[in-house]
């Protein structure tokens, strides 16, 4: 089971990386080429309206950060600074590892927690309705905000999986 989540992590993240990566270029590509003086190509690539692939690339590169972060954890290229953690001796500097881990499990648990009731109940820590749409896609702030929860329950469950002991 935890190897098809780990194939799922990466399939997921290099397919928002790639899907970024075309919309932009297509964005890119079109801005470009419609200022071009060229009558009939102008005209036709003006009616296409890309104006909604900034905020689409916003959203996928927010989702490959949470689930890219996750996928850190697992595979131990997370950021982290361990200076002097690895100039304690072997039996202390274990201590400080299981500490930082579970204060990351910690931290990410209160911040899925709180993704997931902002989700669930759709409205903000003011307690105000979070039902207006963005001004391109029209996607509300409730469905928008979805990957706090799923990405930090992820990153939890992967810093969890760290310091559990295997059977």
């Amino acid at each position: 089971m935890l190897r098809i989540l780990d194939r799922l992590e990466e399939w997921l993240v290099a397919s928002l990386m790639a899907a970024a990566t075309v919309v932009i270029f297509v964005a890119v590509v079109h801005r470009y080429a419609s200022a071009l003086p060229i009558p009939g190509l102008q005209d036709w690539l003006l009616r296409i309206n890309l104006s909604w692939a900034q905020e689409l690339c916003i959203y996928l590169f927010i989702w490959m950060a949470k689930f890219g972060a996750a996928y850190g954890v697992r595979t131990g290229i997370h950021v982290g600074v361990d200076v002097l953690i690895n100039r304690l001796p072997a039996r202390v500097r274990a201590k400080f590892i299981v500490f930082g881990l579970l204060a990351g499990a910690l931290f990410t648990g209160i911040i899925g927690t709180l993704g997931a009731t902002f989700v669930w109940d759709g409205k903000s820590a003011a307690g105000t309705p979070m039902t207006e749409g963005t001004y391109t896609l029209r996607v509300t702030a409730k469905d928008s905000q979805g990957t706090v929860a799923h990405g930090s329950s992820l990153m939890e469950f992967e810093v969890v999986e760290l310091v559990a002991p295997r059977s």
